[in-house]
């Protein structure tokens, strides 16, 4: 811009030079006004390619920045056989040989309600490669759920879980909750609340082998999608592993996959750290853990002293 404005005003004083001097050639003046023409055009060139080079760097930066993780070693989603709402059979069997996107959700969620016009494009645009199943949750009536669907436009399958299926997922602790499963029905990834429709894309563009401007990164579900593997973790939530050796880690590491919390959640101190890492009584629980492994010989008097202590009716 500054070069333009210079240009202008270089046009502007030969103008005014060519008024002074009315016994000029005129021929002159056209010849340098159309140099500086030129000159301005390639200044206005060269800032526009210089602002397509700086927004192409941040998309660059951008993508370079987006990662999406998959299982290193998936294990099998477990089999469901349920009736969608029009009572067809409907089974991850039916969906072989395309990614499935499993979906929790219900009418009465926000973050579910906010979500379906992008699984409705989604589902548009890959309709030969993937299956989205959507399992309506703590619904009542399948009537409003089937209502809500035709006011919704889902063009998706939709169907009424049962408690089963919601014990065989993990329990379902928050709505949205949804699976990525790959064409060989193997879980890659678990999506607990909201998430941004352009992961679920990269997720399924990875998955089918297509190439994707974001970093692909693998890892162990050590209870990220399946509760149950939470005893292969080596490290938890909210808790500190610092002051203890390996093998005390692994001592505490297996009280905390043995002992439960008394939340009322009905899992152990491992798993309750991983489902939700805000639970106060777990991650307590989890510290007074490390700290008896830490320091054995005061957990032991403590609870000697405890043992001996005399009651009301003793004394």
């Amino acid at each position: 811009m500054a070069i333009a404005a210079t240009t202008l005003a270089t046009i502007a004083g030969i103008c005014a030079l060519q008024l002074k001097c009315p016994m000029k050639s005129f021929i002159h003046f056209g010849i340098a006004c159309l140099v500086a023409l030129a000159t301005f055009c390639s200044a206005c060139g060269r800032t526009q390619a210089a602002h397509a080079d700086s927004a192409a760097s941040r998309q660059e930066a951008q993508q370079e920045s987006t990662v999406i993780r998959l299982v290193k070693n998936p294990d099998a989603a477990p089999a469901f056989q349920l009736n969608d709402l029009d009572g067809k059979p409907v089974s991850l069997a039916d969906a072989k040989g395309k990614i499935v996107l499993l979906n929790f959700w219900a009418t009465w969620c926000g973050p579910c309600r906010a979500e379906i016009p992008d699984l409705v494009d989604l589902q548009k645009r890959y309709p030969d490669k993937l299956e989205i199943i959507a399992l309506a949750t703590d619904e009542d009536e399948a009537d409003e759920v089937r209502r809500f669907v035709l006011q919704s436009g889902i063009n998706y399958r939709v169907a009424m879980t049962s408690d089963k299926v919601r014990r065989d997922y993990g329990g379902i602790a928050a709505l949205p909750t949804s699976f990525v499963i790959d064409s060989q029905g193997r879980i890659l990834q678990k999506h607990v609340g909201l998430n941004d429709p352009a992961i679920y894309e990269l997720e399924v563009k990875a998955i089918l082998g297509e190439p994707v401007n974001a970093k692909v990164e693998y890892f162990d579900d050590n209870g990220e999608i399946f509760l149950k593997n939470a005893e292969r973790a080596t490290e938890l939530p909210g808790v500190d592993f610092a002051k203890l050796n390996a093998q005390q880690k692994a001592v505490a590491l297996k009280r905390m996959n043995a002992e439960s919390c008394d939340c009322g959640c009905r899992l152990t101190l491992a798993q309750c750290r991983i489902n939700d890492s805000a639970c106060r009584v777990s991650q307590a629980l989890a510290a007074r853990v490390v700290s008896q492994v830490a320091h054995p010989k005061a957990a032991t008097a403590g609870a000697a002293k405890s043992a001996t202590k005399p009651t009301p009716e003793q004394e």
